[in-house]
């Protein structure tokens, strides 16, 4: 029996460069076998433009996967029609569902065990959107396909772990978003994904105020005050090794990036752009809080390259690295509880 794992893969937008970076993984020595869940004549023209042989494996039976087993320069596709023929660069409604369906494809895959992670390229909610179909991205999409309420966006670069307590809100919505109740929840994911995901038995969680200066004691702002370290204070009763609210502003110095193991920031425009700056290329997505492994680039479609041969495969590669080492320490964990234990 093959020692590697099925590890799902979405190509994302096809008029993006999510298909190119589907084959230029293929064209990688990488863990486990992806399955591409895509129309196989997208990666085959893909593959024509890179000017890279690629042995396209179709598979008929998604019930029926044959032992995962990977060879450069080879991958296999689980079919999806598009709907229209992808133009470079300029991405079509008509393909939104096309796109979504793949993704609910790789859920399934993973809810039944077939697949021990998803990877996804990059999707232009733009264009969902505009098809009719509401969208806000990754994240809130796949929590609903498993029926989870509460998720957790976290982004690391390998050294230095971001998450996110609210999402894809506009500013001024955030302020309302913090409750004690959702901050709460969000350290609770937070902690036992780097329990379970990452394997650090005690982790160090910085948590950073919403307000310049952290509110300042109250003087620019009473959400630290009333909110966010109430919710710490409870949090901290079940173990949790918490420091904050911390200032946005000094929580990513060496000095402080050393004391914690992950960082819990407010909303997305305070905690992504400096690990952005800090490891563009090799930062990934990673989705807790769901039952099953997911792992995203950094990036976006990149409409304005796509299809040049122009696409930096760095960030795909390390997502895809880490959903292969991720749903690792997952299995080990599972059997280290023995077979009620695993993602809750």
């Amino acid at each position: 029996m093959s020692k590697q794992a099925w590890i799902a893969l979405t190509p994302g937008e096809p008029a993006g460069v999510g298909p190119e970076l589907t084959v230029k993984l293929a064209q990688s020595q990488i863990p486990d076998c992806p399955l591409a869940l895509c129309d196989p004549e997208l990666l085959r023209r893909a593959a024509e433009r890179l000017k890279t042989d690629l042995e396209i494996i179709e598979i008929e039976d998604p019930e029926q996967l044959p032992d995962p087993v990977h060879r450069v320069g080879q991958i296999h596709c689980l079919p999806h029609k598009l709907v229209r023929r992808e133009i470079c660069g300029s991405p079509h409604p008509e393909n939104a569902q096309y796109v979504l369906d793949t993704l609910s494809s790789a859920v399934k895959l993973c809810l039944e065990h077939r697949c021990q992670a998803m990877v996804t390229a990059p999707v232009h909610k733009g264009v969902i959107n505009q098809a009719g179909i509401p969208f806000t991205g990754h994240t809130e999409y796949l929590a609903a396909c498993c029926g989870r309420n509460n998720v957790l966006m976290m982004l690391s670069d390998g050294k230095v772990r971001v998450a996110l307590c609210t999402t894809h809100l506009p500013l001024s919505e955030v302020p309302s978003a913090i409750t004690r109740e959702r901050v709460a929840v969000q350290l609770h994911l937070l902690t036992q994904g780097m329990r379970i995901q990452f394997g650090i038995t005690k982790p160090r969680i910085t948590v950073l105020g919403l307000n310049p200066h952290a509110g300042e004691g109250g003087h620019l702002g009473r959400e630290e005050l009333e909110t966010i370290q109430p919710a710490m204070t409870s949090m901290a009763t079940h173990g949790m090794t918490l420091r904050g609210p911390m200032p946005a502003d000094t929580a990513f110095t060496p000095h402080n990036l050393e004391r914690c193991d992950a960082i819990l920031a407010m909303y997305h425009d305070q905690g992504l752009p400096p690990l952005k700056a800090l490891g563009f290329g090799k930062v990934v997505n990673i989705t807790l809080g769901l039952p099953i492994v997911r792992t995203s680039v950094d990036h976006g479609t990149a409409l304005d390259i796509a299809g040049k041969g122009l696409a930096e495969p760095s960030s795909m590669l390390t997502a895809y690295r880490l959903a292969s080492d991720i749903a690792a320490n997952v299995r080990a964990s599972k059997l280290s509880k023995g077979p009620h234990g695993g993602v809750r």
